[in-house]
């Protein structure tokens, strides 16, 4: 699946996020230890995942602050 990858602004810390989906309601999935928007959705089940909850519902992922190269750095 695809999305964009977007950037949220708090101060200077920008965090990665993508949106799937158009459904009525808004899932917000909070990754685990590690988090990557950009590759999470690589391994099979959690394509599964994304697909079955986007079949009702807008999913809204992010990357956890602290991790590396999904945060914006050096974004304007």
């Amino acid at each position: 699946m695809e999305a964009e990858t977007r950037y949220a602004r708090n101060g200077d810390v920008h965090i990665a996020y993508r949106v799937f989906g158009d459904g009525p309601r808004d899932i917000l999935l909070v990754p685990g230890t590690i988090s990557h928007v950009d590759l999470y959705w690589e391994q099979q089940v959690n394509e599964y995942i994304l697909k079955r909850l986007t079949s009702f519902a807008r999913v809204i992922v992010f990357d956890k602050p602290g991790h590396v190269q999904m945060h914006g750095e050096g974004l304007g």
